[in-house]
């Protein structure tokens, strides 16, 4: 995740006075002020207003100030802020984010809240087990996203492929009936890692496990070079660089100039498409990434977010009571129908029922996952060793050496 704090703040407060930076909510009155830190993009002014003017009609003595953030640096924003005496009662973060934060000792604990009033047991896994570390759950789910499978109806029906393929050996048979037409069956980027990482998933492997308290690479395992593989066949299925990611070139363009029938992205990447060749707009559907079984999507990596409560929010009692709020099926039910995310627990797929691209997105985060939950994980994507490892494979490299080479330097990224 990323970004950075907005020069003039955007504060809710009770009147929902928008206008100008400074209106800092008072507690006159014996008002108490309950500051809410969030993302960028994770809500929109108008969900803000509508959770914030319900929420202080419910509870008359609490008044929120939600203050928007950008990604960029907030890492250090937050580190920083959580070991200050002016902490918000409130974060949103990245859910890979937790585990740093946790390691600071400077979250508060909240697994009685998810036992007793969250209903822990049906929460998206994606969000939920990187919240949780050693036993204790510090980060609560808030909204998930994950990738899907974008792609051209219209070339689908020019191959004879009348609907989605629910498997992989379905996806790998459509793929080549639609290389016969001429147009590329699918884009895939060589170091798209991501994408492998539910693979891995798929076979039963990881990337890195934790073993007597250390975290080790796992790329070397039987069951991820199985993920690796499949990635290998899919791959060779189109013209996507062996060397490059899938920012270089940005897939959605080269999705957009040609006669390309298949990406693996975030439904935003559709925005993207439209943007560059309008005409499309009317051809693009969505479906999960397939997995071995027709009866369940394959695994992906889910971003998103959690909200957590710092040991220090002045007014934490109020704090969990916000956060109980957001991630309640009232307010989640709002959000996912208004910025087209996935809400935080399986149970609540069927509200974006009829939205394509986000019960695509749904279906998949059932079965999602996290990166390795080791707050040093940000230092092996840094300088990621399992993109060269990838390109090394695709280029011909014996994949159990590579991936030897790997999974040590995960290790030692991990151990730093």
């Amino acid at each position: 995740m990323k970004k950075r704090l907005l020069a003039c703040p955007v504060a809710l407060v009770s009147t929902l006075a928008l206008a100008g930076c400074g209106l800092v909510p008072g507690q006159d009155g014996g008002t108490r002020t309950v500051t809410v830190w969030l993302m960028k993009g994770s809500a929109s002014e108008e969900f803000l207003k509508r959770f914030t003017s319900a929420y202080e009609r419910e509870n008359p003595g609490v008044r929120l100030e939600v203050v928007i953030q950008e990604w960029t640096g907030i890492g250090k924003k937050v580190t920083a802020v959580l070991a200050s005496e002016d902490a918000p009662d409130v974060i949103e973060v990245g859910n890979t984010q937790v585990a740093q934060y946790a390691e600071t000792e400077l979250l508060y604990d909240l697994t009685l809240e998810s036992v007793r009033d969250l209903g822990h047991e049906d929460w998206v896994p994606g969000l939920a087990e990187p919240g949780s570390i050693d036993g204790s759950q510090y980060g609560i789910p808030w909204y998930a996203a994950n990738r899907v499978v974008v792609y051209r109806k219209d070339l689908f029906r020019q191959a004879g492929v009348e609907e989605p393929p629910k498997t992989r050996e379905q996806w790998l048979e459509d793929t080549e009936k639609i290389n016969e037409t001429g147009a590329q069956g699918i884009y895939l980027a060589g170091q798209d890692w991501y994408t492998l990482s539910g693979f891995i998933w798929d076979e039963g492997g990881e990337l890195a496990v934790e073993k007597d308290g250390r975290w080790v690479g796992a790329l070397d395992t039987p069951a991820a070079l199985k993920g690796m593989e499949f990635y290998e066949e899919l791959q060779s299925l189109g013209s996507g660089p062996k060397d490059a990611d899938e920012e270089n070139p940005p897939q959605a363009e080269v999705f957009a100039k040609g006669r390309v029938a298949q990406i693996i992205a975030t439904p935003a990447a559709a925005a993207a498409v439209q943007e560059r060749n309008p005409g499309l707009a009317s051809q693009l559907g969505f479906f999960p990434i397939p997995g071995k079984t027709a009866d369940r999507p394959g695994a992906v990596f889910t971003g998103g977010s959690d909200l957590v409560v710092p040991v220090n929010a002045g007014e934490r009692a109020a704090a969990i009571d916000v956060v109980t709020a957001l991630a309640g099926k009232q307010w989640q039910t709002d959000l996912a129908r208004t910025m087209n995310h996935v809400p935080n627990k399986t149970s609540l797929a069927s509200v974006v029922e009829g939205e394509e691209a986000t019960a695509a997105m749904a279906a998949g985060a059932a079965g999602g996952r996290a990166t390795p939950n080791s707050p040093k994980w940000a230092d092996v994507e840094a300088d990621n060793p399992i993109k060269p490892y990838m390109t090394a494979v695709l280029q011909g490299a014996d994949p159990k050496a590579a991936a030897r080479r790997a999974s040590q330097q995960i290790t030692e990224a991990l151990s730093g």
